[in-house]
């Protein structure tokens, strides 16, 4: 079983459980949301420093002197990249508890203890658990206790962000679509590569970006907690807290503030001089947000270089937001909404200047059904200001570059044909694993294959690192019949990189002008040869002509915007 239908099967099961405090009690969501995810969280605390004591004495078995010192503990478990977690604060030692003792205030007691412990989540955890009774509290640690953790690099965000958006559909709200499928993050993450420096997410939710750039970061045999700081800001304080929790369960450093992205600059993110302040950038920001207000951003040149669109929508608002926050050899990485890779007008010039000024660097188009809430398609968006200083390339589409046999692993390693004037598309709209009839994600193969794309496009040797991590989570029907892999990278790009029809594309600057400055994966790659149209190349015209609607749609509500502007205008010239 897939790790997203075991997770999925577990949040059905606690939900259960935390929803009888609903039936069973008059309290609101609002009161009792918080303290459910304060118990996970207390679980999760514990399930990470049992693996990091497990780690520490496996090292001393190999001849390490014993520390005998709970402050050595402490500073041996935090180097592991857990929060040291005392005797007062363990689940397991709630669980043993009888019944008739006061339990409420017993778990508000571990809650300080495991804050007094750790300063990055001083004052983030609830202690609110003596308006519940010993019975239904005693039922939610029991439940609690058989949450399995090891399913997923992010389960913990996972299953945060999804009570979350429970709380809120018992509410009458709707729920939330801000939780970013970990598949795409991990994609997002194998492209920038965040070895080392300051990352940030000006839209973090509870802190998913951070996490997984952690764990490509380990999977390369490095400490995140010494690589990495991670900055991030959110606009409510209950997210604040949840992602806060979230970097300090995972041992990482993280200054997470709360401010309304579009007005509060908190970290200084372009800098004074206008010179970004982050290597890495990783985002997923609502999409398509009307009514911000553009008259108190119009005068942020560092944050907004190339002005504020027209229309009402906030894509580009968040766009120059990461470009701007990028340093001098930064990358970003964020998910947009498909309109925005072909919107018109005034976007249309923003992205004229961002694609000229060279730090467009990938474009990858995602399939539909990817969110868990949400049916759309998206794209995928890469920056590289370090791609800025290289010199701009003449391709020739009908000559092979030489090849260059990498010494790591056989693999094979290009010349780059990147420059400061390609960008590279991919259109992955028919790469992903049918999880459930309503969700879809990559398989490993898959989610490695697309990486080592790019890393051929740039002339670096391929990097199976996720892969070889993660492969055995994968049952691969294509070797099980004995037929090819098509998430082959050598059998794919036997001589590095080259265009492939269909899927892959390098296009310069002045083609992409001739396109109408388009970044739309679908107007490069092509099509891929095939004997006779399918009912999944019919699916795919048919989703391009809807995503081409979708920009004609946003075009004739700013065109009705503008004549209505320009009517209101020249009726006050006559009053």
């Amino acid at each position: 079983m897939s790790d997203f239908k075991n997770i999925q099967e577990l949040e059905k099961r606690l939900w259960s459980a935390a929803d009888e405090l609903r039936a069973n009690t008059g309290l609101t969501s609002q009161e009792y949301s918080r303290p459910v995810l304060g118990l996970i969280f207390l679980r999760y605390a514990e399930y990470r420093y049992e693996l990091a004591k497990q780690r520490i004495e496996e090292k001393e078995s190999t001849g390490r002197r014993r520390r005998g010192r709970d402050d050595g503990l402490k500073t041996a478990i935090q180097a592991e990249g857990a929060m040291y977690v005392p005797e007062d604060a363990l689940f397991s030692n709630l669980l043993k508890l009888p019944e008739d003792s006061d339990l409420g205030k017993q778990v508000n007691d571990a809650m300080k203890a495991l804050e007094k412990e750790n300063e990055a989540i001083k004052d983030a955890l609830p202690k609110t658990y003596t308006v519940f009774e010993n019975q239904i509290l005693a039922s939610l640690l029991k439940n609690f206790a058989n949450i399995r953790f090891d399913i997923g690099s992010d389960v913990f965000g996972r299953i945060y962000e999804y009570f979350l958006t429970e709380f809120a559909r018992s509410e009458g709200q709707g729920g939330g679509e801000f939780f970013t499928p970990s598949t795409l993050v991990r994609l997002m993450v194998e492209i920038i590569e965040p070895y080392h420096g300051k990352v940030y997410d000006p839209a973090c939710g509870s802190g998913g970006m951070f996490v997984q750039s952690a764990a490509f970061v380990e999977e390369h045999n490095k400490m995140a907690g010494d690589e990495l700081s991670c900055f991030g800001q959110e606009k409510t304080a209950d997210t604040v807290r949840l992602a806060k929790m979230n970097l300090a369960v995972h041992g990482l450093q993280g200054d997470i503030r709360e401010g309304n992205s579009y007005y509060d600059d908190i970290h200084n993110s372009a800098g004074s001089d206008g010179k970004g302040q982050f290597d890495f950038v990783m985002a997923n920001p609502p999409f398509n947000v009307d009514k911000i207000q553009k008259e108190r951003l119009s005068e942020d040149k560092a944050r907004y270089p190339f002005g504020m669109p027209r229309v009402d929508n906030g894509n580009y608002i968040w766009i120059q937001q990461f470009y701007s926050a990028l340093n001098e050899t930064g990358r970003a990485a964020f998910v947009m909404a498909n309109s925005a890779s072909d919107a018109r007008a005034s976007e249309m010039e923003i992205r004229k200047h961002i694609i000229k000024s060279g730090a467009m660097d990938v474009m990858i188009a995602i399939s539909s059904n990817f969110f868990y809430t949400v049916t759309l398609p998206c794209s995928l968006w890469f920056m590289d200001k370090g791609k800025q200083s290289l010199p701009d390339v003449t391709l020739n589409q009908h000559k092979k570059k030489d090849v260059i046999l990498s010494e790591v692993e056989g693999s094979p390693k290009s010349d780059s044909i990147r420059g400061k004037n390609t960008v590279l598309f991919i259109d992955a709209r028919n790469i992903f694993r049918q999880v459930t009839r309503a969700v879809r994600d990559f398989s490993s193969e898959q989610l490695n294959f697309i990486a080592n794309i790019v890393r051929l496009y740039r002339g670096e040797a391929i990097d199976n690192t996720y892969l070889e991590n993660h492969k055995k989570e994968d049952v691969i029907l294509s070797e099980a019949e004995g037929s090819p892999n098509p998430y082959d990278i050598l059998q794919q790009f036997p001589n590095g990189y080259q265009d492939i029809p269909g899927l892959c594309k390098v296009s310069t600057i002045s083609e992409i002008k001739q396109q109408g400055w388009s970044l739309n994966p679908g107007r490069y790659v092509g099509v891929a040869p095939t004997e006779e149209d399918s009912d999944e190349d019919f699916a795919k015209k048919l989703q391009t002509l809807q995503d081409e609607l979708e920009v004609l749609n946003n075009e004739a509500h700013e065109l009705e915007q503008a004549i209505a502007e320009n009517v209101k205008k020249i009726l006050g010239d006559y009053r």
